[in-house]
């Protein structure tokens, strides 16, 4: 058994863990994710609902830099929130879309998750990097198809619409920001760098952009980001050791066999099989945190989706979105508490709001998983 919890944490793709924790830390340190949310909020400030849809933007895109959840909502929160809340936004409806975008986030790439599902399944992590983009925009249209109706008759007559010459000077401030996830994909699908390459690349990035564009870098936090960065690492490589023998356990007493043939033996096929992961994964999801989940159930389940004809890529985004909802909903999901610690808002104001954006990411889901081209159509056949 520690055996092979040993060679659970022993993958050479794991480096790519603290690597990326570090960054998303940086990220935020440098001033890069508050470039970013200036540039989207001078584009849709003045709109009915605008912060909001700036809330899901943003985290679509700083999402694709640091590939931590946690770090991705201390880079936005603080920065959009106190805005949201002068323009008469409810604490409960601010963490309840926080959440609801930590699930809609989980697929893009360098997640944590797609290194993760690469490493216990053998999945290629460029062609995960590449699926991981369009289900995460999918979802983005479906929360911001609620923020529409939820937003069509507020009242804007006191903001000020920004001008063109503003925009474009955000635009510019934003453009090392910005270009970032494109470089980290790029790198990794051409073939320049792997994911764990690609992370130092990126911190040596977002470095050069601190020091010499932006002008901000505290040197004075970095032992305490290094700390941060040692000890959330370390928490998710246990978990992934652990989890790894667990696996194994499940696999010698006969448990993962007899799943396989409940799963396989499913009537309706593919659709079916597709259906039952959902619910599956959104309850695995909840009770056991993300990556656990993940490294526990990945492994029995990606040998199935195969003999039912579902394409290994397209079955990781949907496990992926269906275990980020049950992640970032309440009553059990760590995210979601994570989210109201961010935001400082008691977890019992969220829980209403939360209900219909969880509805709304579940109609992407089923879009998503109904489509097969949204997630393999960018694949090189």
């Amino acid at each position: 058994l520690v055996g092979r919890m040993d060679e659970g944490m022993s993958h050479l793709i794991l480096l790519a863990v603290p690597l990326f924790v570090f960054l998303g830390l940086l990220i935020e340190m440098t001033g890069m994710a508050r470039a970013m949310v200036a540039f989207l909020a001078s584009l849709l400030g003045h709109v009915r609902g605008g912060l909001h849809y700036v809330l899901v933007g943003a985290m679509y895109l700083v999402s694709g830099i640091s590939g931590s959840k946690a770090a991705d909502m201390a880079a936005i929160a603080p920065v959009l929130f106190p805005e949201m809340k002068k323009r008469g936004a409810k604490g409960g409806d601010l963490i309840a879309l926080l959440a609801a975008t930590g699930a809609q986030t989980e697929t893009i790439p360098p997640s944590l998750v797609l290194i993760t599902i690469g490493s216990v399944t053998g999945v290629s992590i460029a062609a995960l990097f590449t699926g991981g983009l369009l289900p995460g925009v999918v979802l983005a249209i479906t929360l911001s198809a609620l923020v529409w109706w939820r937003y069509r008759h507020e009242d804007l007559s006191h903001v000020k619409r920004a001008g063109i010459g503003e925009i474009a000077r955000t635009f510019v401030i934003a453009l090392p920001a910005l270009a970032l996830p494109f470089v980290i994909r790029a790198a990794v699908v051409e073939g320049v760098a792997t994911a764990t390459e690609v992370s130092t690349i990126g911190i040596v990035y977002a470095v050069l952009a601190g020091l010499l564009l932006y002008r901000q870098f505290d040197w004075r936090r970095l032992l305490p980001m290094l700390i941060e960065t040692a000890s959330l690492s370390g928490a998710i490589l246990l978990i992934i050791g652990t989890a790894t023998g667990m696996a194994w356990g499940l696999t010698q007493s006969g448990f993962s066999r007899a799943l396989a043939a409940a799963m396989t033996g499913l009537p309706g096929g593919s659709a079916t099989f597709i259906a039952v992961s959902i619910v599956a994964f959104t309850i695995l999801g909840s009770v056991l945190e993300g990556i656990p989940a993940i490294v526990l159930f990945g492994p029995l389940l990606f040998p199935i989706a195969k003999a039912v004809g579902v394409h290994e890529v397209h079955y990781a985004m949907i496990i992926i979105l269906a275990m980020g909802m049950g992640l970032f909903a309440p009553p059990f999901g760590v995210g979601y508490y994570a989210a109201c610690a961010i935001g400082r808002v008691d977890p019992a104001e969220g829980i209403r709001p939360i209900l219909g954006y969880m509805l709304a990411l579940l109609v992407g889901l089923i879009i998503v998983a109904a489509f097969p081209w949204i997630s393999i159509g960018f694949l090189k056949q």
